[in-house]
């Protein structure tokens, strides 16, 4: 089409990439929120509502790994319009839901779309940008990573006070015509040739592994680490997952390329980044749990003093290309977690007698500083990435990136329940202390901490070297496809 040749290619994919990512980060946070009132609703215990995330999550991980692949081998345009109508039927059959198993049911056929819409979305994001520009694109992700789970329980506690728990589903309508119909008209197809045959062995052993981890990592801090269900569970997972990097590791089309990590820069910035996902995740789990049980506020009230964190990430995306001009990129990383886990040691010390504004500025200051880090692994990790390997890059990094946010929130939450807290029930309000929240802040910032520690491994010449290397590689393929007229 005509339009494709008028209309800026990197602009179309950055405009329907935040738009759908926007939609699915907020999904995650915002959902939370209405558990109470739909357990009133249809009439369950509290801990009956698990099954609605526990159900996304599990179908996510199923459909994860083998994203990068269908996207490869059957168009990335084309997977990406359906995983993002499979997310937004879903949403709205979520809304219409008037039983819990309905609900579950469409909560995992979300999980499907889901689980398919990051990783292609992602691959043509880094497929349209060059090494050089990627800063640039990474700062604009920070807009689905940082301010859509934060503004997604003030948003969730608006609709569920103001109008009824179906809309936290329904809100997601919106997003999604507007990114189907966009991406419909001005998208550019694009196949990897050499995509080759389904990994089949490869998705029998990963389906199932990781949605068996999926669900060990969710429900052992509520049902107990010892318990048959959970050893039997989570080990059977981890075997298939050790079976699955096996036969990865040995087949020449795998499913996932784990062949990618032997990339020093791709493999370190991996690990950083999966430690900083469990770091961020961490916050956003116990702070808000902490402001309510602890301080005694309402949900509305915890996510609106939350909020100034994705403020903080905000304006270091904006700041993070004169930082990362003067001090380095490297330097910026080591500076970002460093800070941000000193913040969340401040921020643990809170307590009743804390004026409100300085739990804002602490907050602010943790997503100032982390936001300098995550940006700046995300516009550096794929450096070394050649666009025929991009869909299994993003695969890999967005597998990789899910199991450090679940295990985060397990080994936080498994801390919670040490000391007595049930993180489930938000309602239980007696005999709740700081102290397991402040123990649970401090591992988060161990995470980060984490971090850092990988960060002393990456040399400077690694960053520098690998994108001047780039530099001289060939036009996208959506410039290409601009060029001649597809």
């Amino acid at each position: 089409m005509n339009v494709n040749i008028q209309l800026n290619p990197k602009l179309v994919v950055s405009i329907i990439y935040v738009i759908a990512m926007f939609m699915a980060a907020m999904d995650g946070t915002i959902v939370n929120v209405a558990l109470p009132t739909i357990s009133k609703e249809f009439q369950i215990s509290p801990s009956s509502t698990g099954g609605i995330n526990v159900g996304y999550l599990v179908s996510l991980a199923v459909f994860l790994p083998i994203a990068g692949w269908l996207g490869d081998r059957w168009g990335t345009k084309k997977i990406f319009l359906i995983a993002l109508s499979i997310f937004t039927i879903s949403s709205v059959l979520c809304g219409l839901a008037n039983n819990l198993h309905s609900l579950n049911l469409f909560r995992i056929c979300q999980g499907a779309g889901g689980g398919l819409l990051t990783p292609v979305g992602m691959a043509m994001l880094y497929r349209t940008f060059s090494p050089e520009e990627r800063s640039k694109i990474a700062r604009t992700l920070i807009l689905p990573i940082a301010v859509a789970p934060a503004l997604g329980p003030i948003l969730g506690g608006f609709l569920v006070e103001q109008f009824s728990w179906p809309w936290v589903f329904y809100i997601n309508l919106p997003f999604g015509i507007l990114a189907l119909l966009f991406g419909l008209i001005f998208l550019v197809e694009y196949r990897e040739p050499k995509a080759g045959r389904l990994d089949l062995l490869g998705f029998l052993l990963s389906a199932p592994g990781l949605s068996m981890l999926m669900y060990a990592l969710n429900q052992g801090p509520i049902t107990g680490w010892i318990s048959p269900s959970i050893l039997i569970i989570g080990g059977s997972g981890f075997i298939l997952l050790s079976c699955f990097i096996l036969v990865e590791l040995r087949v020449s089309r795998p499913m996932l390329d784990l062949r990618l990590l032997s990339d020093g820069l791709f493999r370190s910035m991996s690990i950083i980044s999966l430690l900083s996902a469990a770091g961020l995740l961490g916050i956003l789990y116990v702070f808000p749990l902490m402001y309510q049980n602890a301080l005694k506020a309402s949900a509305l009230e915890s996510g609106l003093i939350t909020f100034p964190e994705a403020l903080g990430l905000i304006v270091a995306s904006r700041m993070m290309p004169w930082s990362s001009k003067k001090l380095g990129v490297h330097r910026v990383i080591i500076a970002g977690l460093l800070g941000a886990a000193i913040m969340l040691l401040f921020l643990s010390m809170v307590g009743p007698e804390t004026s409100p504004w300085v739990i804002r500025m602490l907050l602010f200051s943790i997503g100032f500083f982390l936001g300098h880090a995550v940006v700046s692994v995300q516009a550096t990790i794929f450096n070394n990435i050649n666009s025929a390997s991009m869909g299994q890059a993003t695969t890999l990094f967005n597998v990789q990136n899910r199991i450090g946010s679940a295990v985060g929130i397990a080994i936080l939450a498994s801390l919670l329940g040490a000391f007595g807290v049930d993180s489930t029930n938000t309602h239980r309000v007696a005999d709740l202390q700081l102290i397991p929240y402040q123990v649970a802040l401090i591992g988060s910032a161990a995470f980060l901490l984490g971090g850092l520690f990988f960060t002393l491994f990456i040399r400077k010449t690694d960053i520098t070297s690998s994108k001047s290397n780039q530099s001289t590689s060939k036009p996208s393929h959506i410039e290409r496809s601009a060029k001649v007229g597809n």
